[in-house]
């Protein structure tokens, strides 16, 4: 499936502009999930009048229309995804890189024997360890 930004900005009721599709595009097209440093320093050629607080306030839309994700697995920076349909995160501990994990189901809220009567609203699963590239020989 090919995603636009525009289609994507429209489908969560965001009105798109210059700053707000610049952003989009960027969290599509690099699937690093950034930080709002990186996506500034990465936009500022393009746009040289983009404030670092202007793409904090569009991550925030963005996170608040359910337009990206906002990730937590780093304690020292929040960073964003774009992909917004259920899926798991890996932190490698050693190069800082996150990988996203397919489930094994989509209901994350299946994966935990949860109380009777409490209602999640959401679930964020991550790991964190040695990634491939980083983890020592298996040999």
């Amino acid at each position: 499936m090919i995603r636009d930004p525009r289609t994507t900005l429209a489908a969560h009721g965001i009105k798109p502009s210059v700053q707000r599709l610049a952003v989009m595009s960027y969290l599509m097209e690099h699937r690093t999930h950034p930080t709002v440093e990186e996506i500034h320093n990465a936009l500022t050629a393009e746009i040289p009048t983009l404030s670092k607080t202007t793409v904090y306030n569009t991550l925030r839309l963005f996170v608040e229309h359910g337009a990206a994700a906002q990730l937590t697995i780093d304690e020292r920076n929040a960073c964003f995804d774009a992909e917004t349909a259920p899926h798991a995160h890996f932190l490698c501990t050693r190069c800082g890189r996150v990988y996203d994990v397919p489930l094994l189901t989509p209901d994350l809220n299946a994966a935990a024997c949860l109380p009777d009567g409490f209602a999640p609203e959401a679930a964020e699963l991550y790991y964190r360890g040695a990634c491939k590239a980083c983890a020592p020989d298996q040999d």
